[in-house]
């Protein structure tokens, strides 16, 4: 019996699906970890943010526990509202951590109205490197 001809717009198709599924998953798995983990990670990020002198607050407990809700909410975010988030800085590094640029917008776009935040200093790649840092373990190897 001969071989079926397979189709490059197939076979690149195919493995165009594959790489989705797999970056999918991979998101799935940081969205849950980092639920798990948020106060630790909140807690930790709160600390490198104003050890690096990127924020200045007046109460580190209300900002952790924003940030904190943050983590938690990312499982449940939609799709569309997750891309809508990240896409101003999206370019920011290559390959970036998704949960990185989802945090890093949320500070330089959402945290800088928070009453208990009184400046954020640095650039976005800036702040993004800090937030790396902490989010970075995360990512599967």
């Amino acid at each position: 019996m001969a071989k079926s001809h397979i189709s490059p717009n197939r076979a690149t198709d195919k493995t165009i699906r594959a790489i989705d599924r797999k970056r999918e998953q991979e998101r799935r798995r940081m969205f849950h970890h980092a639920k798990e983990h948020a106060d630790v990670l909140a807690k930790k990020l709160v600390q490198r943010l104003i050890d690096r002198k990127i924020i200045e607050v007046t109460s580190v407990d209300n900002i952790r526990d924003s940030i904190e809700k943050q983590l938690r909410h990312l499982s449940s975010i939609d799709e569309f509202d997750f891309q809508m988030k990240i896409a101003p800085i999206r370019t920011l590094a290559q390959d970036p951590n998704m949960v990185s640029l989802y945090i890093t917008q949320y500070v330089i776009e959402d945290l800088i109205d928070h009453p208990d935040m009184n400046d954020i200093f640095g650039e976005d790649l800036e702040i993004y490197r800090a937030v790396d840092s902490i989010m970075r373990v995360l990512r599967p190897q």
